[in-house]
């Protein structure tokens, strides 16, 4: 593996670095922050965004003194996308993301995600608690208090009712997503993410194959709704939840806590939804930066 710096790009908030991060045979986009001699810390997103979701937490990092790094990931990078719904496993995503850091130098790492990126994290936590310095999670519960929160609440088994739609109605849930200008892809949004983002992530989304590569993560998943075989977690944890998400309810962000053997803190973001770390960074930077100081 290797990567490649490109030119600083300027932005609102200041400069992010552009990266090529290659991994077996895939290239990665990426974006950087902070200096390279700092703590590495690696974002990975969720469903439906990109690097860019984290840029106001990238900018905070890399100002704290840390190398903060966030991956457009496997079926998000255009040159990542590989074309079988196999090559899309939870055990390749997770190399994936050892594979970013290792690409960085970094041995250990803080590793901050959300979604689906999280679930990335809870199941690397599991399996490689030697590797992380601590783990943040943003929305998305312990896969198996989810898995619990579905056997005992009606109502979280129907908010999920989408996932079902996505893996089993290939090409059918891209046109519906797509049609009238990509309408009700907009509509997960929620206007809760700033024009600038919202209009990128659309555009890159609607590129030929792009939108089903980031669908085959539900996909290649292996089992029933969000499991993943994600166990007791041995790292210092941080897990935000928004107080409106309208998919993951409180009963499986209350539920996390019996999964974790460590430091663990759990902070409800009133008002937020999966969208927090664009809605309110300013609280997100705060936590999230109190968290990595202490470890």
């Amino acid at each position: 593996m290797e990567f490649a710096a490109a030119p600083t790009v300027a932005g609102p908030a200041g400069t992010l670095e552009e990266l090529t991060i290659s991994v077996g045979g895939h290239r990665h986009s990426a974006l950087a922050a902070g200096p390279e001699s700092g703590e590495f810390v690696l974002l990975l997103h969720g469903w439906p965004e990109f690097a860019d979701a984290w840029t106001e937490q990238l900018h905070a990092l890399g100002e704290a003194g840390y190398r903060a790094v966030a991956v457009d990931q496997r079926g998000y990078a255009r040159e990542a996308r590989p074309g079988q719904v196999e090559d899309y496993g939870i055990d390749l995503l997770v190399g994936d993301a050892l594979a970013f850091a290792d690409s960085q130098g970094a041995e250990r790492f803080h590793l901050v995600s959300r979604d689906w990126g999280s679930m990335v994290a809870w199941t690397l936590a599991t399996t490689h608690p030697h590797r992380l310095r601590s783990l943040t999670a943003l929305g998305t519960p312990h896969p198996a208090a989810l898995q619990q929160a579905i056997a005992i609440d009606d109502g979280q088994a129907h908010d999920l009712g989408y996932v079902r739609f996505f893996r089993h109605t290939a090409g059918k849930a891209e046109k519906f997503l797509l049609r009238d200008d990509a309408a009700q892809l907009r509509a997960v949004y929620d206007r809760r993410i700033p024009v600038e983002i919202l209009e990128r992530t659309v555009a890159r989304l609607s590129e030929p194959g792009a939108l089903t590569a980031t669908l085959n993560w539900y996909r290649g998943a292996t089992n029933d709704v969000y499991h993943v075989p994600a166990g007791r977690i041995t790292v210092p944890t941080l897990y935000l939840w928004g107080s409106e998400d309208p998919y993951l309810g409180q009963s499986a962000a209350e539920l996390t806590v019996h999964h974790i053997d460590a430091e663990y803190r759990f902070q409800i973001i009133e008002g937020a939804t999966q969208w927090m770390a664009m809605e309110t960074p300013d609280e997100v930077i705060a936590l999230l930066l109190d968290h990595i100081h202490r470890h």
